[in-house]
């Protein structure tokens, strides 16, 4: 081995030129290999490889963005990385994108409006390549300069006034409905609802709602409750409508998280579930079929929607689609189980 085939100090990094005297080519034919746009040999293509392997090369990923314009990387936006909706939503969306070299990374916001701004700012300052802001409610508050409206971006949820965006959008408030008209179907009368936090979950109480006006349930106020999505909020808001004189016996839980919540206080009640007080939650994440009984609730198809806004970024970032925003709905059917 000469000298001149490996970096000059140990934190030197190896060159498509040290790798090409190796194999015995020229750092053309090393960059071809690599990028795999021009056709070379097998024989070739093996001596180069081995060369790369024997070197350690990696390629220069900053040298490589600062000549295409490239960043291969998305941020995504959530508002609660605990969340295991997102976490599913996230692996979606990197299973889309992995195959084109995109990476992503997450932003969790906790729900906050200046934390949501200084991230969508931070992603910018990065040269990402897109972005996925997997709460509407909450990215319906940013506001985009002209350069900015130059990166395509995916919302999950809602739309966003950015010529770029193409919208991701569960049907919340069908699966809501369908959870309000289940647990009417079943003849309970009192039927309760931990919503969201203000201003989020608009949709999913609005099914809500809807069933119940159907139904002609009626629903006073002290029956709808709020929770912050977290199995804490639920448990919260549950100890507040168990609380009632005449209390629920049926409660909607705006996502699932809450209705664990919500189902921690029925056990400690000594209640039984269904027969006492039925649950039913929205989301389907993994831990509904780990609760006792299992949660009957509304399935949001999270990995779904993560590679959905993969895919309507690629085609974005690749050029392939350069119209007007696009929106695809999925839908959110009702999973019976033990809960309700």
């Amino acid at each position: 081995m000469s000298r001149s085939d490996v970096a000059s100090s140990p934190h030197s990094r190896v060159t498509i030129a040290q790798v090409a005297r190796r194999a015995g080519v020229s750092p053309t034919t090393v960059s071809h290999v690599l990028s795999g746009k021009r056709a070379v040999g097998a024989a070739t293509r093996g001596t180069v490889m081995e060369a790369i392997r024997e070197l350690g090369y990696r390629p220069n990923i900053v040298a490589r963005n600062l000549r295409t314009r490239r960043s291969h990387m998305i941020a995504v936006v959530v508002p609660d990385i605990t969340n295991p909706f997102y976490a599913v939503l996230t692996r979606g969306l990197a299973d889309a994108v992995d195959a084109a070299g995109h990476g992503t990374y997450v932003c969790n916001t906790d729900g906050q409006h200046d934390r949501e701004r200084k991230f969508f700012q931070d992603a910018m300052d990065r040269g990402v390549d897109g972005i996925v802001f997997a709460s509407g409610e909450t990215a319906s508050q940013v506001n985009f300069g002209e350069v900015d409206q130059q990166t395509p971006i995916i919302c999950i949820g809602d739309q966003l006034d950015h010529p770029l965006c193409d919208a991701v959008i569960p049907d919340d408030e069908t699966g809501s409905r369908a959870a309000g008209s289940f647990l009417a179907s079943r003849g309970y009368e009192r039927i309760a609802m931990i919503q969201g936090p203000s201003h989020y979950g608009v949709a999913r109480t609005a099914g809500f709602r809807s069933a119940m006006q159907a139904a002609k349930r009626k629903v006073p106020a002290e029956r709808m409750v709020r929770g912050d999505w977290t199995r804490k909020g639920g448990y919260e808001a549950m100890k507040t409508l168990m609380a009632l004189d005449a209390r629920p016996d049926a409660v909607f839980c705006a996502n699932d998280l809450m209705a664990i919540g919500a189902l921690d206080v029925a056990h400690e009640l000594g209640l039984s579930v269904p027969q006492d007080v039925a649950i039913v939650g929205f989301d389907d994440v993994d831990a509904a079929t780990i609760v006792t009984p299992h949660l009957t609730t509304v399935r949001n198809p999270a990995y779904e929607a993560g590679g959905t806004a993969g895919d309507l970024l690629m085609s974005r970032m690749s050029g392939r689609y350069t119209g007007a925003g696009r929106t695809v709905v999925l839908p959110c059917p009702l999973i019976e189980r033990g809960t309700a």
